[in-house]
């Protein structure tokens, strides 16, 4: 079959379409004919392994030394259900469905074939969800819908979504929304009617106004991208508000606990099928939109990495797998 490849560390261009081996499933897995994969930020950060310098040693020690330890990237997928192993008992081949990996380093998705366990994938119904709309739930909006549950978001509630165009931060202003809170986006001037259009009473560009001294405070602020720090933040949420962020920051959050009522949360979302099918059946009733950016054939993968390298990606990029024309060639 073949797969994005990444044998090194580097810019987009380290990586290669090559030719792998096809995985077997073991007995709790589900082998997918990839139809659509994405691209995420945290795929483009372990390609040029570009993290904190004092992550640099553990970093390493947990993607690979010299080189990633696992080679293919991609965590989301959707296809269809080419075999299934022998404890799988509530799927079978031909089945629609999408999914996601969980663990340390790339996940593997970005490949014509992908083995999967069974309890990581949900079923869906193409003429009522896409499989491009299904692969960019996993990742952005069980992180938003987790987050945000842990911050008890609730009717009423002023909620900043810092990076509101991105793909956890346009999840977030329609979850924050569905939970009847009052949003305020945050993102550049060229997204702004995007942010309205996912539900936004309010949207702040960036880079014309500081949010931090408007004077204005909040119940959530949540921080979809790692751009902003909890101490810069503090001062704008209210005495018993609460910080979301997709970093890890342990030492504010201990030091936060002992000097604040104030909260900061983070952490990584629970592996279960619920909330994957809770997002799916908000996409299916309409009260939740997947946002695609832009598409791209797998042999045109390194044009997708180069673009989310940008920092400009509205959403989510898709890779998709083009089964049909592999079997022709």
């Amino acid at each position: 079959m073949k797969a994005i490849v990444c044998e090194r560390y580097g810019p987009p261009e380290v990586l290669q379409l090559k030719e792998v081996e096809k995985p077997i499933p073991k007995a709790d897995e589900a082998l997918i004919k990839v139809h659509t994969s994405t691209v995420t930020t945290g795929d483009c950060r372990i390609r040029s392994f570009t993290f904190a310098r004092w992550f640099w040693l553990p970093g390493r020690i947990m993607f690979g030394i010299t080189r990633p330890r696992k080679q293919i990237p991609g965590w989301e997928l959707a296809g269809e259900i080419e075999s299934v192993g022998k404890d799988v008992k509530h799927l079978k081949r031909g089945d629609n469905v999408f999914g996601y990996t969980k663990g340390v380093s790339f996940g593997g998705t970005n490949a014509e074939y992908k083995c999967l366990p069974a309890q990581r994938l949900v079923g869906m119904d193409p003429s009522k969800i896409g499989h491009a709309e299904a692969a960019v739930l996993p990742v952005g909006g069980l992180t938003a819908l987790f987050l945000l549950r842990e911050a008890k978001v609730k009717e009423g509630q002023e909620v900043l979504i810092y990076g509101a165009s991105g793909s956890v931060g346009t999840y977030a202003v329609q979850l924050a929304k569905y939970y009847r809170a009052t949003v305020t986006g945050l993102c550049s001037g060229r997204n702004s009617e995007l942010v309205r259009s996912l539900g936004a009473e309010r949207v702040i560009d960036y880079t014309a106004e500081d949010f931090t001294v408007n004077g204005r405070t909040y119940d959530i602020i949540f921080d979809c991208v790692g751009k902003t720090t909890y101490s810069r933040c503090k001062d704008s949420l209210k005495r018993e508000g609460a910080y979301l962020t997709v970093e890890w920051p342990f030492l504010q959050k201990l030091i936060a606990s002992i000097s604040s009522k104030r909260r900061i949360i983070f952490g990584m979302a629970p592996d279960t099928t619920e909330d994957m099918e809770f997002l799916r059946d908000l996409v299916e009733k309409g009260e939740l939109k997947p946002v695609i950016d832009r598409t791209y054939p797998l042999e045109e993968a390194v044009e997708a990495y180069r673009y989310v390298d940008t920092g400009r990606k509205r959403g989510n990029v898709v890779i998709t797998i083009d089964h049909e024309r592999e079997s022709d060639q």
